[in-house]
């Protein structure tokens, strides 16, 4: 392979935070930080609450029973234990309401927020797959009600809490503490 489009795809990974290019070192995965973790959970949230209260205010019947069969497939994926179906439905639900929030550019920036970790990665935070179970029926009352200040607020929160589950799940990991370690010891 030609080291020019090895180049760009690192350029690529450097604009989007993955690696850093050190002097006289060449590329290296960039650290990943408790901060950066909270920045992006953050971001996250408040582009998904946004589209949840559009979403509340543009809704259609048929999303709604889209919606609402979402959440019996959901149930009936935590029951089987199905982690691969979990993602996906889980993953569907959100898609749906953003399609509701009719505003595709919003739903763009999003997307572009959310490729920084991978899909499959949130049903392996810890509570996020139980949250998901109380939290995504609240969404989709809030919806059904119109009420586009109560799915923003039941959206963001679910998605912040997402982002400590996973901070404490990487803690327990001894993610940042190892790191701590490697560099007390240099």
């Amino acid at each position: 392979m030609s080291n020019t489009p090895v180049r760009e795809g690192l350029l690529t990974l450097q604009s989007e935070g993955f690696v850093r290019l050190v002097p006289h070192h060449g590329f290296v995965v960039a650290p990943f930080t408790q901060r950066d973790i909270r920045d992006l959970f953050w971001a996250q949230a408040q582009l998904a609450g946004e589209l949840a209260a559009r979403a509340a205010e543009n809704r259609t019947d048929e999303q709604l029973d889209r919606l609402a069969a979402n959440l019996e497939r959901y149930d009936q994926a935590v029951a089987n234990s199905d982690s691969e179906q979990i993602t996906i439905i889980g993953h569907l639900f959100h898609r749906e309401v953003n399609l509701a929030a009719g505003s595709r550019r919003l739903a763009l920036l999003l997307a572009s927020v959310v490729k920084h970790l991978p899909n499959r990665f949130y049903t392996t935070i810890e509570g996020q797959v139980k949250g998901a179970h109380f939290e995504h029926p609240m969404i989709l009352t809030a919806l059904r009600k119109r009420d586009a200040r109560q799915a923003r607020l039941l959206m963001e929160q679910h998605i912040l809490e997402g982002g400590e589950h996973l901070i404490a799940r990487l803690e327990d990991q001894g993610l940042w503490t190892e790191k701590a370690e490697d560099a007390s010891a240099s």
